[in-house]
Parts: C-alpha cells; sequence; structure tokens
C-alpha cells in the first residue's frame, strides 16, 4: 500500500503536536528543577534552658548556746545578766553571754552590722563593750571578764549610729560566742529603769562552700 504524500495541514498539526509536547517537557522539567530546590530547604533548631532559684540565708541566736532560733523583730531575747542588773549601782559592771550563727539552711556568709536602741531613762547612764569569747559563757563574767581585744568598746547605750563590720559568719550552724559587758555611770540616778536592745543584722556575702 503507497503512502499518501502528507498534505501542508497535516504537517501543520504534526508541528504544533511537537510544540505542545517539548513545552509541556520544558515545563516538568522546570518544574522538577523548583521541587528538587525547595526540598533541599532544611530547618533545625537547639533549644536551651537555666532553672534558677533563690538561696536561703538567716541568722539564729542564742541566750544559752544550746537553743537557736530566729527573732526577726525587737524586742528579741531576753538577756540573762549576772550581777542583778535590776539593781544596778554607780559603777557596776554586769556580764551576759550571747551567739549568733548562720541557720544550717543558709547558702551564704553574714557580715554583721550592730545598731543598739534604749527606752528609759537608764540608758543614759549605760554603756557597753561586746567580745567574742572561745566558748559560750566562758570569760563572761566578774570572776573571769573577756580578755581579748573588744568587737566594740564602751559604747553608749544611747548610741544612735550603726556600727558596721563588727565581724562575720562564715559557716552555717557554726556559733560565734559574744559577751556583753553593761557597765553603770558614776552618775547613774536611783530609781531609774529602762532597756537596752541590741540588733545583729546580716548582710549575705559569699557563696558557702
Amino acid at each position: 500500500m503507497n503512502a499518501q504524500p502528507r498534505t501542508a495541514d497535516q504537517s501543520r498539526r504534526t508541528s504544533d503536536r511537537r510544540r505542545i509536547i517539548l513545552a509541556l517537557v520544558a515545563g516538568g522539567a522546570v518544574l522538577g528543577v523548583g521541587a528538587a530546590i525547595t526540598l533541599a530547604v532544611w530547618n533545625d533548631s537547639e533549644f536551651a534552658t537555666g532553672t534558677f532559684s533563690s538561696g536561703e540565708f538567716d541568722l539564729e541566736g542564742s541566750t544559752d548556746g544550746l537553743a537557736f532560733s530566729s527573732s526577726p523583730e525587737a524586742p528579741g531575747k531576753e538577756l540573762t545578766f549576772a550581777l542583778d542588773a535590776d539593781a544596778l549601782s554607780p559603777d557596776a559592771v554586769v556580764y551576759a553571754p550571747f551567739a549568733v550563727q548562720l541557720s544550717a539552711d543558709s547558702d551564704y556568709s553574714a557580715v554583721i552590722d550592730l545598731s543598739n536602741t534604749s527606752a528609759g531613762d537608764i540608758g543614759a547612764d549605760l554603756t557597753f563593750s561586746l567580745y567574742q569569747t572561745d566558748e559560750f559563757g566562758v570569760g563572761c563574767s566578774a570572776e573571769t571578764p573577756p580578755t581579748e581585744p573588744a568587737l566594740v568598746a564602751d559604747r553608749a547605750a544611747t548610741a544612735a549610729d550603726t556600727l558596721t563590720d563588727v565581724f562575720s559568719l562564715t559557716a552555717a550552724a557554726t556559733p560565734t560566742n559574744l559577751c556583753f559587758v553593761v557597765t553603770a555611770g558614776p552618775d547613774l540616778d536611783e530609781g531609774a529603769t529602762g532597756t537596752v536592745t541590741w540588733e545583729f543584722a546580716g548582710t549575705s556575702d559569699t557563696v558557702l562552700p
């Protein structure tokens, strides 16, 4: 069977189909390249989280060297003075031991400031000194007075300023033993009464080991 020659119209339709197919192939190639570029984009993240909490800081006092507790507000603990501090005479000297420590849960050392306030008319005729002793109550009496240099010497009970950096606490649950020495002045009047309140104010310092 002899093939019939193509007409001009048939040749044109064949050429148009070829161009459409080539265009689709080219478009597919372009789309393929685009898809490959999209798949090549990767995303990743890295996170870090810190957990924080505050430490603890607490001062405790004791009037017997054994039982320690916090007294954050005046008047605090009642000191026990020897030689009848409630019946002072001119030039009399009385002694009272005290101890201060950081609580067992404290995380920081402390720098201690000291202030005092007086109430009543007797304060004008009183002075005090403060000593540190090796053992509670030892070397804190008229028979065996303190021999170490005073942390505070001959301070008026009516003094209003604050003494800074009097001593430091550098270990938890380790008491610093103290001795108050209070002296009545030579002009002490009969029947005078009053109180003196001391505040040991601790400021947190370095982290305890």
